[in-house]
């Protein structure tokens, strides 16, 4: 089991984990909204934290929200470092091309996951190691060999 850490809360809301286990604890809107098909707003949740030096907060999509009603984060994951005081505000976006989303005070917006984190110390070099990947980027591992090769099985050569 996980460690638990002390988190500083000053809010009339306090996330809570829906179930045991749960790497998420719930934010929920403070106020009000509705999201016309298509836009976006950025929803109050009331609380304000103080993590601890060497945490962080990510703020990430609720899956049903995704999933029923195309309701999800724009800046997902949003980053609370340990040194911001105000309060965390969720930008929502409905992705629905024909229906709007009303949010309600105490909806289920968004969840608060709570993470230790590294600070790096960048080394500068003129080269990089090589690595099994390499220079790969999105979609490499994906292909099939035929995409790799460049013959896509359409006949038609990339």
């Amino acid at each position: 089991m996980a460690d638990n850490v002390d988190v500083l809360i000053a809010s009339g809301s306090i996330p809570e984990y829906a179930h045991p286990g749960d790497a998420g604890a719930d934010l929920t809107a403070a106020e009000t909204v509705l999201l016309p098909p298509g836009s976006r707003a950025t929803v109050s949740t009331g609380v304000t934290i103080a993590l601890p030096d060497g945490y962080v907060a990510f703020v990430v999509p609720r899956s049903g929200l995704a999933a029923k009603h195309g309701i999800t984060i724009v800046n997902s994951p949003g980053t609370v470092d340990a040194g911001y005081r105000g309060e965390i505000r969720v930008t929502m976006l409905n992705t629905d091309a024909e229906h709007p989303f009303t949010i309600e005070v105490g909806d289920r917006i968004a969840q608060l996951i709570i993470m230790p984190v590294s600070r790096a110390i960048f080394v500068p070099v003129q080269r990089l190691p090589g690595s099994h990947r390499g220079e790969g980027g999105f979609g490499s591992t994906g292909l099939r060999a035929s995409e790799i090769s460049g013959n896509t099985g359409t006949g038609v050569t990339p």
